[in-house]
């Protein structure tokens, strides 16, 4: 790890140089872009024992990002709604990188940013689709990770080389690669165990809109309690498919992950040192989830359907499944509503079976 580390390194310091000499004759900066979006929402939930009925501000966030001599690109981003009393919803740098852009086959990113695994966890939640990420990726990607990591929106901090290659006559990329190594704790955190997670994917583009990839990750979750640091490992792989044409949208993905948890998940500084494991759950975990989403009126309105499933710890009985129909409609670009109903199948409960129903306005600026 350290070696590929190190490689990483010394690469990014190469194309650096290679590309110093044009630097001269471009402007030092673009004029900085302030943007964002909100998500405003309500939810029912049937579930016995645990009913809820609420409105909810789901995500405000706001970013400003633009470039440094042509070649440099930075963002940073910010979640400012929620309390702030815990690390999972408090106000929250989510975003802070620079990336270096000069080649399409060789791009690097430093800072933090969206880890390289899925083809939906770099997705903008308005854009995944859905009232929310599915349930695998949320689970195996760094949203509410099994491992008992604060919420991290699928984020690390650490550095990334990616790229593009193989053009078609029409201009069109054949092959996509990205590869990162990450601190593995999460956002706004440094590295407890001294180990780094290894994550990277590669994907082809056999015909215009359609993508097939796999993804790999290695590495650690750590703790560190009154008997010292406690080391969990990550094994993770997805296999990933995406077709989008004419405002069309099929996907689906499989990911399996092995690897234990800890008991409690980390929201309170106080967790941090709370080392107990989750056995109960195993060392196991998989999921999937297929979807569509089809349009009535082309870019404006459309019709919406996703199977969810996912497995806590690889066994069916006590598998979760959410069956979801829903559509949308987009008043202008920045302003749509959505309008989701799930029925949920949930084997780890006594009463298995109950209702979801979820709206959504979303708007950007």
């Amino acid at each position: 790890m350290k070696r590929l580390l190190l490689i990483l390194l010394g690469f990014s310091f190469f194309c650096l140089l290679y590309g110093q000499d044009s630097l001269k004759t471009k402007a030092l900066f673009s004029v900085p872009k302030f943007s964002g979006y909100a998500i405003l929402q309500y939810q029912y939930s049937g579930q016995k024992g645990d009913e809820s009925n609420t409105f909810n501000l789901r995500i405000a966030r706001v970013s400003v990002d633009g470039t440094i001599l042509n070649d440099f690109a930075y963002k940073v981003q910010a979640q400012i709604n929620g309390n702030t009393s815990t690390l999972g919803n408090s106000p929250r740098l989510v975003d802070l990188f620079l990336e270096w852009k000069r080649f399409d086959f060789a791009k690097i990113k430093l800072g933090q940013f969206k880890r390289p695994f899925t083809l939906e966890n770099p997705m903008n939640p308005i854009d995944q689709g859905f009232m929310n990420y599915s349930q695998v990726v949320s689970s195996l990607s760094g949203f509410n990770d099994r491992t008992g990591e604060h919420p991290s929106n699928g984020r690390d901090i650490g550095i990334q080389l990616e790229g593009d290659f193989l053009k078609t006559p029409s201009g069109r990329n054949l092959i996509h690669y990205q590869v990162g190594v990450f601190n593995g704790q999460g956002i706004n955190t440094k590295d407890v165990d001294n180990k780094k997670d290894v994550i990277g994917g590669i994907w082809v583009v056999p015909v215009s809109g359609l993508r097939l990839g796999i993804f790999g990750w290695t590495g650690s979750y750590a703790r560190k309690g009154e008997d010292g640091v406690i080391s969990l490992s990550k094994r993770r792989y997805a296999i990933s498919g995406e077709y989008v044409i004419n405002d069309w949208t099929f996907r689906s993905e499989y990911i399996h992950s092995t690897g234990l948890g800890f008991e409690d998940t980390y929201e309170e500084k106080d967790d941090a040192s709370k080392t107990d494991i989750n056995l109960s759950n195993g060392s196991k975990a998989d999921g999937y989830y297929l979807l569509a989403i089809a349009p009535i009126i082309k870019n404006k309105l459309h019709v919406k359907a996703r199977y969810d499933m996912y497995r806590k710890d690889a066994r069916w009985d006590k598998a979760k499944t959410l069956y979801e129909l829903g559509a949308d409609y987009i008043f202008i670009r920045h302003l749509q509503i959505s309008a989701e109903y799930a029925f949920v199948n949930d084997r780890s409960l006594l009463k298995h079976n109950y209702s979801m129903a979820d709206i959504q306005v979303s708007f950007r600026f």
